[in-house]
């Protein structure tokens, strides 16, 4: 008998003389095992988003703000924004209330109006003053802010659009409560006050020097008139504070932090109201126009101011330069680059 191995036997095992061919096997499926797990994972991750962006989207408050009429401007270059701020305080509590010192005074009114283009020169900011004196379309001339307490958001884009020629694509309202609301959520915003700001009407005592301004601080600042420039003073506060708002909340910091961003997107997106054709990713390419601004890509600048007069039915009012306004709104019209002379880049 022979003691050599029986290789050729019949049901030797497959294998018998192929050592190492059971791992060359069992590699492959692992890595389709963990190629398909990851294709799973993406998927998932994929539907979460789309489903975190479509619940977004539907928190926005809609309500109908544009409309056609006779002598309307037609669609001009770039994207225009007509940006406000409403003085609703829906949504605060009455500690709150008696806290910011805003009163009770129900419905809404505006005090911040601000024009943003974005075209092929980097975004331009504009303030548009209240006390702006202006032909409100059925209601003769007054201050800019009567045309949203005479007819709501539709009066005061017809007003504006008919005053610089410029037409509105988009619109974004915001109030007290949202304002605080977003402030708090990123944790409060830093801003350099060159001098002691000092309001009982407003509800603020700031010193001096750069400081972390929290909901109600912040509101105070973009609310204040006292100073020697009143209002005029008061608009470019409220462009610095916005600009710095929407860079922070850009900012990695925030964008990285699910403790600051979620709570961010939450009461953004309640508190704002837009036009009904608006959506989320309309805000972003406002947000993005705004930080680019704060980046030094843009121009920040109010309505060039003429002179002021008074009228019974308005009161104290301003009126705009009519050639240097003029020459404004032709070159956001004509998305030309707006002279650095107007403004701050």
């Amino acid at each position: 008998m022979s003691n050599r191995p029986e290789h050729g036997r019949v049901g030797a095992p497959a294998y018998a003389d192929t050592p190492g061919s059971y791992d060359h096997d069992v590699a492959p499926r692992r890595r389709r095992r963990w190629g398909r797990r990851l294709l799973i994972a993406f998927l998932v991750l994929l539907l979460l988003l789309v489903g975190v962006y479509f619940y977004l989207d539907s928190r926005l408050h809609r309500i109908d703000v544009f409309e056609d009429y006779a002598g309307r401007p037609g669609d001009t270059p770039g994207t225009n924004w007509l940006i406000v701020g409403s003085d609703s305080r829906e949504g605060l509590s009455a500690s709150q209330r008696s806290e910011f010192k805003t009163g009770k005074a129900a419905g809404r009114r505006t005090d911040t109006m601000m024009l943003l283009h974005i075209g092929d020169h980097g975004p331009t900011l504009v303030s548009l003053p209240r006390d702006s004196y202006l032909p409100i379309p059925g209601h003769g001339s007054n201050k800019l802010n009567a045309a949203f307490a005479f007819g709501g958001p539709k009066l005061l884009v017809r007003t504006v659009e008919q005053a610089t020629k410029i037409h509105i694509d988009h619109y974004a309202e915001i109030g007290f409560a949202g304002f605080v609301g977003m402030t708090d959520a990123v944790g409060g915003v830093k801003m350099c006050i060159p001098e002691e700001m000092k309001d009982h009407k407003a509800g603020i005592d700031l010193k001096p020097g750069c400081q972390t301004l929290k909901g109600g601080q912040a509101l105070g600042f973009v609310r204040s008139r006292a100073f020697a420039r009143a209002d005029l003073q008061r608009v470019e506060n409220q462009r610095k504070f916005l600009s710095a708002l929407v860079h922070k909340s850009t900012s990695p910091g925030v964008l990285l932090n699910p403790f600051r961003i979620i709570p961010f997107a939450l009461r953004s997106t309640d508190n704002f109201a837009v036009d009904q054709d608006d959506h989320l990713y309309n805000l972003v390419g406002f947000a993005w126009a705004m930080r680019g601004i704060t980046g030094g890509d843009g121009l920040t600048t109010t309505v060039p101011v003429g002179g002021t007069g008074s009228s019974p039915s308005a009161g104290e009012y301003i009126t705009w330069d009519t050639q240097r306004a003029g020459t404004l709104f032709r070159d956001l019209r004509e998305d030309q680059p707006v002279p650095r002379s107007f403004g701050t880049r």
